[in-house]
């Protein structure tokens, strides 16, 4: 019987999973979204949802947490800094899972995990608004 047993061991010893859960986890608070399969992302769900409530706390013990778990100092100012004050007034429910299908090589089930702000648009536009404003003056410096 598995009373008791929640949770998925992915094929890994317990080590392993932690390792990989941190950095899921570290990932998407970097980018916002990452795509993995459903089984990972619907188990590093929970523990994204703790660390932005970690971050929305904001106290030194919540950061020493979140820099513990996440294994990255950097990681975790951007969760104190620019995530976790954009979920500011949510109670709650900050990521999404949403299906894509299955993977071409081993059909097995993926999806994106990302946060509920994100917005893949804004990024590209940003990111190439910034491009455009660095390649007129690297242009104007070769002349």
């Amino acid at each position: 019987m598995r009373h008791q047993k929640k949770g998925r061991k992915l094929g890994r010893d317990s080590a392993h999973r932690k390792a990989l859960y941190s950095n899921l986890a570290g990932a998407l608070i970097e980018h916002g979204r990452i795509r993995t399969t459903e089984a990972k992302a619907k188990e590093v769900r929970p523990i994204v949802e703790k660390m932005i409530t970690l971050g929305k706390r904001g106290d030194l013990h919540a950061h020493r947490q979140a820099v513990a778990f996440l294994r990255s100092k950097s990681v975790a100012h951007l969760l104190f800094s620019e995530v976790a004050p954009r979920f500011a007034d949510r109670p709650g429910g900050y990521t999404r899972v949403v299906k894509l299908g299955p993977r071409q090589g081993d059909s097995a089930p993926m999806a994106y995990l990302e946060l509920v702000d994100y917005e893949p648009e804004a990024r590209a536009t940003a990111a190439s608004q910034a491009a455009a404003q660095r390649a007129p003056a690297s242009a104007a410096a070769s002349e």
